[in-house]
């Protein structure tokens, strides 16, 4: 049996699974939780190991390596991405979330207007607007079902609304497109010409599938003003709950005014199990990794062949990167309470609300696939026996809450 085809069962308080999450979010319980993006598999062997022997010391007084964190994550990125990246330009920042949080206040002044491409993380607008900043939104166009990014729109509202910064989200949740070398400069060209920072998320640039490859900002010409948010090995690896987060800063005076700010927070002390787990990872859980991707990829592969095959009324957005899938329900003709009613109540399933990345996308849900093969099946088995089964489109119950997660 594949080490990832196991069901794990361990009593825990995860997130995606908690009742009162649940309830809050989707009106029920009893419901499987797809929607929350971290994975259902054990972490690699080498970080366990590097984990236990942390444990048995029993003694757990001060100790900083942020410098042995940084040069594993510069081996790793060389290795990975032919990227090279100085160990001396990275800040170490407490998450991922936390340092965009930081970068948004270096780089603007309240009222100052930062860009996103939606549909996107729903956390991004939660920063800028609690930053006192405005969002300025930069929407995706499908062309022959395929997400692309809307240059003529880009460029016309850095001209005319005094757009900051740029965050990017490099493989993008949730549409799953992993940017291309040519899209990137493009970006880069636009954004230098009109004084724009980009603030670049990668922290899915490892789940990356067969068919594309990863570009970091940091690899694309003239693109020194810029920040790769290099993330954590977080998604990577399966450590949400104990990862840092990591700034990759090449300009070397950006670089320290972010590092000064960073400290007068205290924000720059990470987790020494958070340290050790990160070096393992990126030193020893190359194989791991690999063999995930793999296994990834055949569930994606499944998933595209079982809706064709029996849903054709979903549409599914095939990702080029990350664990999460794109679905698109409007050929249901269902209203969104119905919708609603059929995933949740129904087919039992919890997944992300497409309005959470960008309003108006009602028929739309995000799912992590970072599941058993038999649990995807068994959720797709049973969304199909609810869309056979499915009510009429004047469905008027409620049935599940407009509240948004943090993770």
């Amino acid at each position: 049996m594949n080490q990832f085809d196991t069901v794990h069962t361990v009593e825990n308080n995860f997130a995606k699974s908690n009742s009162s999450y649940l309830k809050a979010m989707f009106g029920a319980t009893g419901v499987m939780p797809l929607w929350i993006a971290d994975m259902d598999f054990e972490v690699a062997k080498p970080i366990q190991e590097a984990l236990k022997k942390l444990m048995n010391r029993n003694v757990y007084a001060y100790e900083f390596n942020t410098g042995e964190v940084f040069k594993a994550i510069s081996d790793w990125n060389l290795k990975r991405n032919n990227l090279k990246l100085h160990p001396k330009s990275f800040v170490q920042v407490s998450g991922v979330l936390t340092g965009i949080g930081v970068l948004i206040r270096e780089l603007s002044e309240k009222g100052d207007s930062i860009m996103v491409q939606t549909p996107v993380y729903h956390q991004f607008f939660k920063l800028i607007e609690s930053a006192a900043r405005k969002v300025i939104q930069n929407k995706l166009k499908l062309v022959n079902g395929r997400y692309e990014m809307d240059f003529e729109d880009l460029e016309r509202k850095f001209k005319t609304l005094n757009v900051k910064s740029f965050i990017l989200c490099n493989p993008h949740n949730p549409v799953g497109r992993v940017w291309t070398k040519e899209e990137l400069q493009n970006l880069v060209n636009l954004a230098n010409e009109h004084n724009v920072t980009i603030i670049s998320d990668e922290i899915h640039s490892d789940i990356v599938y067969s068919n594309s490859q990863f570009n970091s900002i940091a690899s694309v010409e003239k693109s020194e003003k810029h920040i790769a948010v290099i993330g954590s090995p977080a998604k990577t690896f399966g450590m949400q709950s104990i990862s840092n987060g990591y700034l990759y800063i090449p300009n070397e005076n950006f670089k320290e005014q972010v590092k000064a700010s960073v400290a007068s927070l205290y924000l720059d002390h990470g987790n020494i199990l958070s340290a050790h787990a990160t070096i393992a990872a990126y030193k020893e859980g190359e194989e791991w990794l690999n063999d995930l991707l793999v296994y990834l990829e055949k569930t994606l592969n499944w998933v595209e062949s079982y809706i064709q095959k029996e849903l054709p009324e979903v549409t599914l957005y095939k990702p080029e990167g990350t664990y999460q899938i794109w679905l698109d329900f409007s050929k249901l003709k269902l209203s969104d309470k119905a919708l609603k009613h059929l995933v949740v109540n129904q087919a039992k399933l919890a997944l992300t609300p497409g309005d959470w990345f960008e309003k108006g996308h009602t028929q739309f849900m995000r799912m992590n696939i970072a599941s058993p093969f038999s649990t995807i099946q068994k959720a797709f088995q049973q969304l199909k026996s609810a869309i056979d089964n499915r009510v009429d489109a004047s469905f008027k119950e409620t049935t599940a809450s407009d509240n948004c997660c943090s993770c």
